[in-house]
């Protein structure tokens, strides 16, 4: 695989179930040794120089596992003392929205909070590149917002980010640019509108309905009491289905019409219908490696 995160942007790695999304983090951050290629970090290898990168570098993992026992200003003061040059306790708080909840015990938060303080310890040294792992899973709405506020700041301040996550609406609101994972392989590349080329778009309502041969209809699915078209000119398919309707007196209920989008795409790549992507056979294990 090839994946290159540019300077000052956030980069949103995804990938179908499998694909070796973890895999590629603990190369990247030096946990794991690649199985072929070359890696560079911040210019250095992740293993070699792995103490000098470490020091410029911010990583939040799916867990944290710090004690519940401990207040979260307790916490952050203990994970200040393993940085080099560590931001104050105080200013960590207050960036995190943090400060009324100094004394409170870790086990006593919610998951939102939590996330905050793991947040908080990711920032604490400042770091060039920031490194998030499913920073927002589990989160309510109004948390994951406020998560994605957080982000798009260390952006707007100079840092580079890479984030994983499920959350596709996640990676199109945030990211600068999009490296989907499938098989062990970077497949698609790019803003969410490069990804979305040359994707069909969709049009669903209600009920298994059965209708005629529409100009730029390329597939139809009937599943879960509803009906999807897709189609390589929406304009065109949405104007004769709703003239063929009215004609035949038949009713679209909950009728959705929607451009390609990376959700489209996504599935396209997780179902084995996209043509461009190799699909590995059943019961096989793509070898992963980073260069």
């Amino acid at each position: 695989m090839d994946l290159d995160v540019p300077t000052g942007s956030i980069t949103a790695l995804l990938g179908t179930n499998g694909a070796g999304k973890t895999s590629t983090l603990e190369v990247i951050e030096g946990l794991a040794p690649a199985t072929a290629g070359e890696i560079r970090v911040l210019g250095m290898d992740p293993i070699s120089e792995r103490g000098a990168i470490r020091r410029r570098t911010g990583v939040l993992l799916q867990r944290s596992g710090f004690s519940g026992d401990l207040t979260v200003r307790e916490t952050l003061r203990q994970w200040a003392g393993t940085l080099s040059d560590p931001l104050p306790v105080d200013e960590m708080l207050e960036r995190l929205s943090l400060t009324e909840r100094a004394d409170v015990r870790m086990l006593a938060l919610s998951g939102g909070e939590t996330r905050r303080v793991d947040l908080a310890c990711a920032l604490m040294g400042d770091p060039e590149l920031v490194i998030l792992d499913e920073p927002t899973t589990g989160l309510d709405p109004e948390s994951r917002r406020e998560v994605w506020r957080l982000v798009s700041d260390l952006r707007d301040h100079g840092a580079t980010v890479l984030i994983t996550t499920h959350y596709l609406e996640e990676a199109e609101t945030l990211a600068d640019r999009l490296e989907i994972m499938h098989a062990g392989e970077i497949v698609r590349s790019g803003t969410p509108t490069q990804i979305a080329e040359g994707h069909p778009s969709m049009i669903s309502f209600e009920g298994l309905i059965d209708v005629p041969e529409l100009p730029g209809l390329t597939r139809v699915t009937r599943e879960h009491h509803r009906t999807t078209l897709e189609t390589s000119a929406l304009q065109e398919t949405l104007t004769e289905l709703m003239l063929w309707a009215r004609a035949q007196d038949v009713r679209l209920d909950d009728l959705d019409a929607r451009s390609p989008s990376l959700e489209s795409v996504f599935l396209a790549i997780a179902d084995g219908r996209d043509p461009d992507v190799p699909q590995t056979p059943a019961g096989s294990t793509p070898e992963r490696s980073l260069a």
